[in-house]
């Protein structure tokens, strides 16, 4: 009763002052107040519907498709399993009508980029490694046996082939959705914060990269997957998306695995190639989960409560120093974090869901032009096509992985905000063959296909307060001027339209109620997951895994792997903010 009354608290403040008005000694326990309500009341099941395959030979290690995880319900969260909702089922339907407005007048209207914006504070390896970590979170897969989607055009539309279509979405086979259930979808990718995009989630994959010796992953002479394995990198379809920023994290965290096998080898020589491989897998996914938490998400939503709250979710309260030097204080996850807490699926069985997958469509984080150049050389000016996924070998071969890294470290991503949609992803093949796409109109009609809820509906879903007007959400004449002309009712508004127009706390690089996904499920891909939690020990780790693990940053895995590039990040914290220009660039346009 008392967690609930200061839930409860917590929430009424937040809605009458907004926690980010707040100090940040009143507005962090609001947040925690916060992911309590929503714990309790934003966790729904879609059904485990999925047999698991037998169990293996050792369950202290991550298996290839991301079974067995929890060893009472296997299938939770492997390859293939349905995504889950933050939204009571009977709010989580197929839109009424998902093509009105057409995705494409949005897309045309609201979205096109008609020049670029930056987001100043972070720097574009920020964009690549969202999409580095996406693409081990979750996937959904086109239907091709379902007839398209037809978007109707306008007279003056460009467009080449009228009507435009839009292939469906993959339902879960085992569903028959009847009239008045939510849709459900499987994920192609394991649920858990595996490194799949590096390891795979399949055993043809899972053996072709590795080398057989001393647990390591294959790398080519440049330090990056070998080109046999791009089929596996940048698959035909929807997915084909590769490109040099992804091609750099993969070939990093590749090298990353390497080193730490080399360490673990030298710590225990008896180990075996699969015990090498199985630890250093460990301890490589949760380096890059801590990343992602302690670094990547304080420098895109970088208001000091937000950044505090994100390193108590791995060191807790009490701060990275207290719990290294005493370990953990309790089982709770407040004082000493989540790592090494119990596990906790708070009454849901685990899965990422279709509302996480929504507010983190963040596609105007891509430029459309990139300046690339050597250490030391003179840079050149590239469209996203010279650097995809035809030619991002040809162009590391030109500036050097290093010179790659430093010119992405150095060069702003766009602003997430309207009318800052990539050009190159409105007019996107692909793959050679493939239908072009727009990917704007394509992201507006998935949430609606999916069943997500428009923009008033959502934020009343996640216990905001609902606009009531075009102009009490953007608080700009013109802009709401531009959303009622398309949309005409505030209620028809679609929620990554509103995402966009929506003011944000200060240093945030996406809104307030995208944030409030966020603060559920950051913390819940940690806490549901048994290798982050119970058994985030020394006996499944090892003591030199987890050693590893307390010292690695962004940074010093950059320099592990690029000391070259110390001269450029002596003075930087934190890898996914603005790196000093390299020496001999010339200023770019942004």
């Amino acid at each position: 009763m008392l967690a609930k009354a200061f839930a409860a608290l917590c929430s009424a403040v937040d809605r009458r002052v907004g926690w980010d008005r707040l100090p940040s000694w009143a507005g962090l326990p609001v947040l925690i107040g916060l992911r309590s309500r929503l714990r309790a009341r934003n966790l729904y099941d879609t059904g485990l519907v999925k047999e698991p395959p037998s169990a293996p030979l050792d369950l202290s290690v991550r298996t290839v498709d991301g079974s067995y995880n929890d060893l009472e319900q296997p299938a939770m969260g492997s390859v293939g399993t349905r995504f889950g909702r933050n939204i009571p089922l009977e709010r989580s339907h197929t839109d009424a009508d998902p093509l009105d407005p057409s995705p494409r007048l949005v897309s045309e209207e609201l979205l096109a980029r008609r020049q670029f914006i930056p987001a100043t504070t972070l720097n574009v390896l920020a964009a690549a490694w969202l999409q580095f970590e996406v693409h081990d979170w979750f996937s959904h897969e086109t239907d091709k046996q379902a007839p398209p989607f037809e978007l109707t055009l306008a007279d003056d539309d460009p467009w080449s082939e009228r009507p435009m279509t839009i292939p469906r979405t993959q339902r879960d086979p085992a569903s028959d959705l009847r009239e008045g259930e939510p849709p459900v979808f499987p994920s192609y990718d394991s649920h858990w914060w595996d490194g799949s995009q590096i390891y795979g989630t399949g055993d043809e994959y899972a053996r072709l990269v590795r080398t057989g010796e001393d647990g390591k992953l294959r790398l080519d002479e440049t330090g990056l997957p070998p080109p046999d394995l791009d089929p596996y990198l940048d698959p035909p379809g929807i997915r084909g998306n590769f490109w040099l920023g992804l091609a750099l994290l993969h070939g990093l965290f590749m090298k990353e695995h390497n080193a730490i096998c080399d360490h673990l080898r030298r710590e225990y020589q008896t180990r075996t190639d699969a015990q090498l491989y199985d630890r250093a897998r460990l301890v490589n996914s949760a380096v890059m989960a801590k990343i992602h938490t302690v670094e990547w998400s304080p420098a895109v939503i970088a208001h000091p409560t937000t950044i505090r709250a994100m390193h108590a979710n791995w060191h807790g309260l009490v701060g990275e120093r207290v719990r290294r030097r005493f370990g953990r204080l309790g089982d709770g996850e407040v004082l000493t974090g989540i790592p090494g807490s119990p596990t906790d699926h708070h009454g849901v069985p685990f899965s990422l869901t279709e509302e996480f997958v929504a507010v983190y469509r963040m596609h105007p984080l891509l430029p459309d032009d990139y300046v690339l150049a050597p250490l030391g050389g003179e840079p050149e000016t590239y469209a996203f096509d010279d650097i995809g996924s035809l030619r991002w070998r040809e162009r590391v071969a030109q500036v050097g992985a290093a010179g790659a890294l430093s010119s992405l470290g150095s060069a702003p991503p766009g602003a997430i905000v309207l009318h800052n949609f990539p050009r190159f992803l409105r007019e996107f093949r692909p793959a050679p063959g493939e239908p072009v796409l727009d990917l704007a109109a394509v992201d507006v009609l998935r949430i609606r296909e999916r069943g997500v809820p428009r923009y008033k509906e959502f934020r009343r879903l996640f216990h905001r307060r609902p606009v009531g007007s075009f102009r009490e959400l953007t608080g700009d004449p013109a802009t709401a001027a531009e959303l009622e002309r398309v949309y005409g009712r505030v209620d028809r508004l679609d929620l990554m339209v509103g995402l966009y127009a929506e003011p944000r706390p200060r240093g945030f690089a996406f809104s307030d109620t995208a944030f409030r996904v966020f603060i559920l499920m950051a913390s819940r891909r940690l806490k549901s997951d048994r290798f982050f939690t119970t058994d985030f020990t020394p006996e499944v780790y090892t003591r030199a895994g987890l050693e590893w693990i307390d010292r690695t940053t962004m940074v010093s895995v950059l320099l592990r792997h690029h000391p070259e590039l110390a001269p450029l990040l002596g003075r930087v914290t934190n890898a996914f903010t603005p790196w000093p220009a390299p020496p001999r660039a010339a200023a770019s346009r942004y």
